[in-house]
């Protein structure tokens, strides 16, 4: 199984070095409170998804609830390992 995290993460971190005008990414990386609206919105369709709608759909919005989430992690400076490192104290604790 290959896991695009960490693609995606570098993806999100090239963007926030290297701005590209128009990019919805951009967008969110510059403006926290937006990112983190988009967040919740992104968070509802999921409850959504899962309660009333396909499998498909329900994978489609967890998808943009993962970039979402990633893209409100490098607005605030904070890295995927940080979460990570919760998870798993989280587990072994």
């Amino acid at each position: 199984m290959r896991d695009f995290i960490p693609q995606l993460i570098a993806i999100i971190e090239d963007r926030k070095g290297h701005p590209r005008p128009g990019s919805y990414t951009n967008a969110l990386l510059d403006d926290p409170v937006r990112a983190a609206q988009k967040l919740g919105e992104e968070a509802t369709e999921v409850v959504v998804a899962a309660l009333a709608q396909s499998e498909q759909r329900l994978v489609a919005e967890m998808a943009d609830l993962v970039y979402h989430s990633l893209v409100l992690l490098a607005a605030r400076g904070v890295s995927w390992e940080d979460v990570q490192e919760e998870l798993e104290k989280r587990h072994t604790g």
